[in-house]
């Protein structure tokens, strides 16, 4: 049996159950979003170009957490890779909301 005192315990619950335990948060929040603005899927929802002035605004929420966990990245370094999702979606929700593209939704447009 080896040896594990409460420092290393504190090390595995801070490096390895705790991202984890925040990245199963979100993905159950995103699945309540998803449903709540009429996505089928959280794919779908994190793919679409908002839509609502309320999409917007949750769409700067999940940027701004995203860059919340990725300062908090520099405290507890896994908690910058969590981070890094929220943020890039988010992010890139808010551009298409800037450049107007919550207006024609990808599924919508035709290829020729």
């Amino acid at each position: 049996m080896l040896p594990i005192g409460v420092p290393e315990l504190i090390i595995i619950g801070l490096f390895l159950l705790s991202p984890l335990f925040v990245l199963l948060l979100w993905i159950r929040a995103l699945s309540g979003r998803a449903k709540r603005f009429g996505y089928p899927s959280r794919r779908a929802y994190l793919q679409a170009a908002p839509r609502s002035d309320e999409e917007r605004k949750d769409s700067a929420d999940l940027a701004l957490k995203g860059l919340v966990f990725c300062l908090l990245g520099l405290l507890i370094a896994p908690l910058v890779l969590i981070g890094l999702v929220p943020l890039f979606y988010g992010g890139r929700k808010l551009v298409y909301a800037s450049m107007g593209l919550g207006l024609v939704d990808d599924g919508d447009e035709r290829r020729a």
